[in-house]
């Protein structure tokens, strides 16, 4: 941010462009051209971010569908503001008017808190000199900002303290900008409180490409009238009072000699007398004068010329040329007015810009840039005649060489030679703080991307391992292991998940897994526990590991309970029918910790482990099966639980156990994670799964009394496992001895037959 760029847009904050012809009201789809400096919409983000708040801006930054940043010396399409400000619109509820006045008191506010406002103050003594001025500045300021195509100002000055501000623009709908930064300045510079108010707008003949022509009635109050006269009548008493206490002067005064004695005094702040002294004749001659200004030219009413200055004549041939006109070898590029002497007239106070026409050029210059001449029209009454006193409009040291010209040939007196040399300097701190700000942009994407790479690896990271254990190896710190006194570990598995496999293809293995796992690590979200690990269909989870909690059983049975619901939306790629599982959960004391180098993993080791497994592999489809301890844990719990009896474990001899039916506290959608809305939609899902197995589960149960015990349906599911060709359970146990040697996880392939079960049993 640096002070020209601030000053650049100061009354019309968004660079002037063409518009199609098309166009009437508002912003428009007309075509256009050119854009604006990402300084215009950095002020924009400033101000909706301190009104609204920094949530307001990312709201409507992405309504608008811009990018994060904008850098102060690009230009951008003005497509990109307008978006901004029509959003903005939409977003807070406020009409164009007020966003544009708002932006435009902002603007000034902004400007002010850049530490530039004593710059804008030195614009004028009022506020008509500062409107005045406001084109002369513009035109200094475009030498370093090419972009720029600032809009035109004129003051006329009313009775009673009222003037009429023309405004010529060449976009239509950003008037309201105006009054916004105008009464701002006012205020704050000038001390007064005005009204502004929109009198008329007109397409404006004058200009050219027909530009939007606004008046404005500005109605002036000054703040603290009385207390100016105070101040002024007391300062001149204190004047009065120092004149009195000098030595008495021998030489007597008269009354009007002690008044100016006192003003004088006083520095001259009421000595406004001043009138200038003409000669008789003018002392110059011809041939000096146009030395002196080698870059005038003087022409009528008619745009006869008149004369030229030398050098003038030199980069411009033509005008050597008898009884010319000035407006057959020049265009006028601002104030962009007709070309004759009354719309000149009427913008005298602003600085001119002319460009060569090319076509009038001799043919060897014709691929050189047209030269633009910068300067002042005065008008002399006397003889009817306007002169142009000017010089080259040049930027830097480049466009110097391109015409071919040197500093000689500007007058040692014009000021353009130190404008053209310091610009240069200008130029070339703007270069590098371009180089600074694309550097700093780039740094910052870079950083932004690394965030999210940095986010996605540290998902992918917490998904193997708890936090803090990722974050101690991350540290490059050793975890040492930990002894968990009690937790709850759980275990699942397909049912026939062998003769699946041999049916289908391993797409659709994949996909089947894929899908149930997906819907089981939800469930850990949901309530809450840590997935240890999958082993190809075997599923395994704990409660109270990493982090201690007293509820652990609970939460696992909650737990298993939703995978035997999340089950049901699983279908089997051979029957196409919902696939059966086995859980087994089991409470006791485990170690925990990080194992290996290459791809650490966080395990669990201990006999908990291992008779959770057995839970599992002695449970039966679709039953959540619980050991002692487990049924100890979740005694008295608000869950429903039916004893199983007396059953055979290997390596643990006889146990009983129980199946987890229900818990009687809690809905199934609360198990699920529903939210209240799917209900009605989910509950008529799970009522088509049950009424499809209602017949086989019954004809289970009702089997039970008829069975002496358990063991009866596991002679009766192994001998049919068997007569199926699957391995029976000495061939599973030793699978499972030989796959996980370190008892976390089991293998198991078939070892239930839940159809050929059903069969013996009807």
């Amino acid at each position: 941010m640096v002070l020209p760029l601030l000053m650049l847009p100061l009354l019309a904050p968004f660079r002037d462009v063409a518009w199609s012809s098309g166009e009437r009201t508002g912003f428009g789809t007309g075509s256009r051209i050119g854009g604006q400096y990402g300084f215009i919409n950095t002020c924009l983000q400033s101000l909706v971010i301190e009104k609204f708040g920094e949530e307001t801006w990312e709201k409507l930054k992405s309504c608008a569908e811009i990018q994060d940043a904008f850098m102060t010396y690009t230009v951008y399409d003005d497509v990109i503001t307008i978006k901004l400000i029509q959003e903005a619109c939409k977003l807070l509820g406020v009409s164009m008017e007020a966003i544009l006045k708002m932006f435009g008191e902002y603007f000034f506010k902004f400007c002010k808190m850049s530490g530039y406002d004593r710059m804008l103050r030195t614009l004028g003594g009022n506020l008509t000199e500062f409107i005045e001025n406001l084109d002369a500045l513009h035109s200094y300021l475009a030498l370093s900002y090419q972009e720029m195509n600032a809009p035109s100002f004129r003051v006329e000055k009313g009775t009673n303290g009222t003037m009429l501000l023309h405004y010529y623009s060449d976009r239509r709908g950003l008037c309201h900008i105006v009054p916004g930064i105008i009464e701002a300045v006012a205020k704050d510079f000038f001390n007064m409180d005005m009204m502004m108010e929109i009198l008329n707008k007109s397409e404006e003949e004058e200009r050219t490409g027909k530009k939007e022509h606004v008046v404005f009635l500005i109605v002036q109050k000054h703040y603290g009238q009385e207390k100016k006269t105070r101040s002024l009548q007391s300062a001149f008493q204190r004047m009065k009072e120092k004149y009195l206490s000098l030595s008495v002067c021998p030489v007597k005064k008269s009354h009007w000699d002690i008044v100016r004695s006192i003003v004088i005094f006083g520095k001259g702040n009421l000595q406004n007398l001043f009138e200038p002294v003409y000669p008789e004749r003018l002392w110059i001659e011809e041939k000096t004068f146009c030395n002196a200004f080698p870059f005038h030219i003087v022409f009528d009413a008619t745009l006869r010329v008149k004369q030229a200055g030398v050098n003038i004549q030199k980069y411009v041939p033509g005008l050597q040329t008898q009884d010319i006109r000035v407006d057959d070898y020049f265009t006028i590029i601002h104030p962009q007015v007709t070309f004759n002497i009354l719309s000149i007239c009427k913008f005298i106070n602003s600085q001119f810009v002319l460009k060569t026409r090319r076509e009038m050029m001799p043919e060897i210059w014709k691929k050189q840039p047209a030269l633009k001449l910068r300067g002042q029209m005065i008008w002399m009454e006397s003889l009817q005649c306007m002169i142009y006193l000017c010089s080259p409009k040049l930027r830097s040291l480049q466009e110097l060489e391109e015409w071919n010209m040197h500093i000689s040939d500007i007058a040692r007196h014009d000021t353009t030679r130190d404008l053209i040399l310091l610009n240069q300097q200008r130029l070339a701190e703007i270069e590098l703080s371009n180089q600074l700000e694309r550097k700093k942009e780039e740094l910052r994407i870079l950083s932004k991307h690394l965030a999210i790479e940095k986010k996605k690896t540290e998902t992918l990271l917490y998904a193997m391992l708890p936090e803090h254990i990722a974050n101690q190896l991350k540290e490059g710190k050793k975890v040492a292991a930990g002894e968990f006194k009690t937790c709850t570990i759980l275990f699942s598995d397909v049912v026939t998940f062998t003769n699946i496999c041999a049916a289908c293809e391993p797409i659709q293995i994949v996909n089947m897994l894929n899908s149930m796992y997906s819907k089981f690590d939800r469930l850990t979200n949901v309530h809450d526990v840590y997935k240890v690990e999958t082993i190809g269909d075997a599923y395994m989870v704990v409660g109270g590991v990493p982090v201690p909690v007293e509820n652990h059983a609970q939460r696992v049975a909650n737990f298993a309970l939703g995978m035997r619901i999340s089950a049901r939306e699983v279908m089997n790629p051979v029957t196409g029918e919902p696939i059966q599982i086995r859980v087994g959960i089991h409470t006791g004391p485990v170690l925990a910790g990080v194992v290996g180098d290459k791809m650490p993993r966080y395990c669990l080791f201990g006999d908990t482990v291992n008779t959770a497994s057995r839970m599992e592999s002695h449970g039966l489809p679709n039953k959540v099966h619980l050991s002692p301890t487990a049924y100890s844990a979740l005694e008295n719990r608000g869950f429903e639980i039916v004893e199983r009896g007396e059953i055979e474990v290997k390596g643990k001899g006889k146990m009983t156990t129980y199946f987890l039916i229900q818990n009687l506290q809690v809905t199934e959608n609360e198990i699920m994670g529903r939210t209240e809305n799917l209900e009605n939609k989910e509950e008529a899902s799970a009522m088509e799964i049950q009424d499809s197995q209602t017949v086989a589960i019954g004809r289970y149960e009702d089997s039970q009394h008829l069975l002496p015990n358990t063991d009866v349906a596991y002679a009766y599911d192994r001998s049919a496992s068997e007569e199926n060709g699957v391995k029976g359970e000495d061939s599973k146990e030793s699978s499972d001895e030989h796959q996980c040697p370190d008892q976390t996880n089991t293998r198991r392939f078939g070892h239930d037959n839940m159809h050929s079960s059903f069969c013996i049993l009807l």
